[in-house]
């Protein structure tokens, strides 16, 4: 079931990816792929990797504040009544489809208040709790499962976080550098 919905999102960002390099508007290219990174971060939290979805949608984020921003810049382009129709219809139409999917894929969720980690007692959640004091030592399980159970996943998201915040702040400084500098010409 999650193989299916997966491969539907791998075809969507391929999509994705085809418009953003054959569009010759620039803005749009932007959006298509903001879409695909999208996508990837619903793919990784539909194969159980919640903490990559999230990291990849924070780069995703600032990686599209970047690019919108530079874009804006450069491509100034009006749309017409035609093309925010078909846009609109294509919105909605997307947003069937999710819905369509979703109720699919979850046709049964479960009571709300009901953890979903007591669902299974094979769950590394299970795991965890039971097993997190006498591995770890840790009298905090939230502390031993980020430091001692996953310590170079967080690792590994804590550089790409702080790597996609320093290339943010780099080339959004260089830009009001140069803006400053126009300025004081005048």
């Amino acid at each position: 079931m999650i193989e299916i919905l997966v491969g539907s999102f791998l075809v969507f960002m391929i999509i994705g990816a085809l418009i953003a390099l054959e569009t010759s508007d620039l803005l749009s290219s932007v959006i298509s792929v903001g879409a695909v990174g999208a996508a990837m971060s619903i793919c990784f939290l539909l194969v159980g990797a919640p903490d990559i979805a999230i990291t990849q949608m924070v780069v995703e984020i600032l990686s599209l504040v970047i690019l919108i921003r530079a874009t804006i810049r450069r491509d100034l382009t009006t749309i017409d009544g035609d093309r925010e129709f078909f846009g609109l219809m294509a919105t909605l139409a997307m947003i069937f489809v999710f819905l369509v999917l979703g109720f699919y894929v979850f046709p049964e969720l479960p009571r709300f208040g009901t953890p979903s980690m007591l669902q299974s007692s094979q769950s590394p959640a299970q795991h965890y709790l039971r097993n997190g004091l006498k591995e770890t030592g840790a009298a905090n399980i939230v502390t031993a499962v980020i430091l001692d159970y996953r310590g170079y996943d967080t690792l590994g998201e804590a550089t790409v976080l702080f790597t996609s915040i320093l290339g943010a702040l780099a080339i959004l400084r260089v830009y009001s550098r140069k803006k400053k500098s126009h300025d004081g010409k005048k």
